[in-house]
């Protein structure tokens, strides 16, 4: 594993990874729907279960959100890549890196729709309340997870521009956007905390 490690970091250092005035401006989404999902969280008041639960909905997705505002110029998921290239080279198995590719994407996938299905259950009464919220963060983590696999097609997809705007930028923003509208509605339709 120490082997793997400094591979790794021989390759990647902390540092911005997107130092461009669209990547502060992605950060700067993701701070403020964590704000908002913080604010909303609070002013969520009362010991009733749906209450509990919204509470405690907002508080991770102002958690999971925050994560990935540091996540965007820290690029943790670039890392992540690293060390699985580098275990692949050390224990022999770059050469079918493509099929580990693949088969990750689908084990993904998977646990993806597992996870919406276990939501979908642990939020039975408050799903109608937050659930665009819960699909803002779905893309933006099917993004992350997309990227991090480093399919070069993916890459060459989301590194392209569309109407002059980056695909990134059509794949990343409308998540938090998302998240960040509801919570600013669901803190108002509660109100202050």
């Amino acid at each position: 594993m120490i082997t793997t490690l400094r591979c790794a970091f021989s390759q990647w250092s902390p540092g911005l990874g997107d130092n461009t005035a669209m990547g502060w401006v992605t950060v700067l989404v993701y701070l403020l729907a964590a704000i908002l999902s913080t604010q909303a969280a609070r002013a969520m008041q009362g010991p009733e279960a749906k209450v509990r639960r919204e509470r405690i909905f907002w508080r991770i997705t102002a958690a999971v959100l925050f994560f990935l505002a540091v996540n965007k110029q820290l690029d943790l998921q670039t890392l992540f890549t690293m060390i699985g290239r580098c275990n692949a080279r050390l224990m022999g198995w770059y050469d079918m890196r493509h099929t580990i590719q693949r088969e990750f994407i689908l084990a993904v996938g998977i646990a993806g729709v597992l996870t919406v299905g276990l939501l979908a259950l642990l939020l039975r009464g408050i799903l109608g309340r937050v659930w665009p919220a819960l699909l803002g963060i779905g893309f933006v983590c099917a993004f992350v997870l997309i990227r991090a696999a480093s399919f070069h097609d993916v890459d060459g997809l989301i590194g392209s521009w569309a109407m002059g705007i980056k695909v990134n930028w059509l794949l990343e923003l409308p998540g938090p956007i998302l998240v960040a509208l509801v919570a600013a509605r669901r803190r108002r339709v509660v109100g202050p905390g």
